[in-house]
């Protein structure tokens, strides 16, 4: 046999040492069972996918994450999206709404449509979904510490359509424990938020039986920079919580745990991210099938969205982003996504354009109709390569699992700042590597150009801002005043009592309470978090 080179072992981003050359021995020197860790598609440990067929019987649901400016504006881009072959709805709203405050809000000043759409009241969120069949599309909302509004509002709208709302689809992000890591939209203290969590699961379990109520989301910790084990042992973690937090509440597993849904980010390290999709199905189908005793098979499958990952496009060269996005969109395939979002190549720029957004639908549609890839389940099932990294991401993210429960659990862990400074540390490490030029991020330390070629961006209108802060203060001053500062009454009675709080969130939104006031009425309650500062 040919010498191996003598030159440094290459790593992953997750510090996995990758090998030159993958043998069986290796599998065999480790205990590999194939029964065990493999197995058949559909069945646990679902390694392989959640379903016996995977995209041979159905693709993947292809989404566009899409919001901008006004309702109008995204009203807009979602029809555009639709009329060229998405599945799904995806909705990104702008940071006003994500923590509770009205457009008219000092807080919202130079801030209102800019990463996202406004949402203030039941009229923005028809407008936003005119000519929209709710009961006819499945709809994800990116949307946590005032999940339990928008969801409240979509239930409203969608009975204004004359849907049945048992036949509603779709899902609310509500994961707030990753907003205290990595992205900082939150508003309540933990202990609070996460009453409203299952309080969520709670409705939903009796209300929305389609509908997924939450989305657990290692995908934005990835992008603050943790690695691809990390992603999967915080996400699992954070899952873990959820569902403890949900059987204190006096939920049954097997009645919540089928709806449980995951929000992964696909990277750029191929075969590390494959063997991650696949380590973290594993890894869930054995929490819950041993740590909670859940007796049904769809309690077991970890069901997930992907997105290609926004932190690897790069402002220089743009258009490269479009190879990046690619790769990282069929290795979430090859993994077994259930559902899809990949990125505008402009997104290091702006929010996309239409044609950013329609090459990123392309692309999805061409890996769908053209590679192949639909064609055979879990097609490195066996490879040595990947089976080994399935094997030590599951390992390494297991030993951090440990960590996490010898600090009293993800809750704790997070108080202590612990899984911050974890991915303050890795992401550190990778910008040292950029910079030292160890590791190559093509256009900006290798291969650069002297003079950049300037495209197109999506800039949104300044007016748009005066015109949604017209609307909010036009609708308190026609709405009927007695009937939503009794719809407010009711939800801190509601908070303060302890009750299922979604009924009455409902009842506000209906009564033209907007989101600023809802949120505002449950700080009164509940206080406002503040953030472990992490040197």
């Amino acid at each position: 046999m040919a010498k191996l080179s003598e030159k440094s072992k290459p790593t992953s981003n997750s510090e996995l040492e990758m090998r030159e050359l993958y043998r069986q021995a290796g599998l065999d020197a480790a205990g590999w069972q194939y029964d065990r860790q493999v197995g058949y598609p559909g069945e646990f440990p679902f390694t392989r996918g959640i379903q016996p067929t995977m995209y041979r019987g159905r693709l993947w649901t292809m989404r566009q994450y899409a919001g901008m400016g006004d309702a109008e504006e995204s009203n807009r881009r979602y029809k555009y999206l639709l009329a060229h072959g998405t599945m799904g709805l995806s909705v990104a709203f702008d940071l006003p709404t994500q923590i509770g405050y009205d457009s008219d809000d000092p807080m919202s000043a130079g801030e209102v449509g800019k990463v996202g759409v406004a949402i203030d009241s039941i009229e923005d969120m028809q407008r936003l979904f005119e000519g929209i069949s709710l009961e006819k599309i499945s709809t994800s909302m990116t949307i946590n510490a005032t999940a339990i509004i928008l969801l409240a509002l979509y239930v409203a709208v969608a009975r204004r359509q004359g849907a049945n709302i048992r036949k509603l689809a779709g899902t609310v992000q509500n994961d707030v424990l990753k907003e205290y890591i990595a992205r900082g939209t939150y508003i309540y203290p933990p202990e609070h938020a996460m009453r409203i969590i299952t309080d969520i699961f709670a409705y939903c379990n009796e209300n929305l039986p389609e509908w997924n109520p939450i989305s657990i989301s290692g995908y934005h910790m990835r992008e603050a920079g943790c690695t691809a084990v990390q992603e999967v042992a915080f996400t699992l973690g954070n899952g873990i919580a959820y569902v403890q937090a949900a059987l204190d509440a006096g939920l049954e597993v097997d009645h919540f745990a089928p709806r449980l849904s995951f929000f992964f980010n696909a990277h750029n390290n191929f075969l590390e991210e494959v063997s991650k999709f696949r380590a973290a199905r594993r890894m869930w189908a054995r929490i819950m099938r041993e740590r909670f005793q859940a007796r049904s098979p769809r309690s077991w499958m970890l069901r997930f969205h992907t997105q290609t990952a926004g932190s690897t496009l790069t402002a220089q060269q743009p258009e490269v982003n479009i190879v990046r996005t690619a790769l990282q969109a069929l290795s979430a395939v090859l993994g077994g996504t259930q559902s899809l979002h990949t990125n505008g190549y402009d997104e290091a720029l702006a929010i996309p354009t239409e044609e950013a957004a329609r090459i990123a639908l392309r692309t999805q549609q061409i890996i769908a109709y053209e590679s192949g890839a639909d064609q055979t389940i879990d097609p490195f099932a066996g490879s040595y390569a990947v089976e080994a990294l399935t094997d030590e991401i599951e390992s390494k993210a297991l030993a951090y699992l440990d960590k996490v429960e010898a600090l009293g659990g993800m809750i704790k862990a997070v108080e202590q700042g612990f899984i911050q400074q974890e991915i303050q540390n890795a992401a550190y490490k990778v910008q040292q590597s950029v910079d030292r030029g160890e590791a190559v991020v093509v256009g900006v330390n290798r291969f650069t150009l002297g003079e950049e070629t300037p495209v197109p961006i999506q800039r949104v209108d300044e007016a748009l801002e005066r015109k949604q802060v017209e609307r909010v203060r036009a609708l308190r001053s026609r709405r009927n005043k007695s009937e939503w500062q009794s719809a407010i009454a009711r939800i801190k009675d509601c908070a303060t009592s302890g009750g299922n709080l979604v009924p009455p969130v409902i009842e506000s939104v209906e009564k033209d309470c907007t989101v600023g006031e809802i949120s505002n009425a449950l700080r009164q309650v509940f206080g406002e978090h503040r953030e472990t500062v992490v040197i």
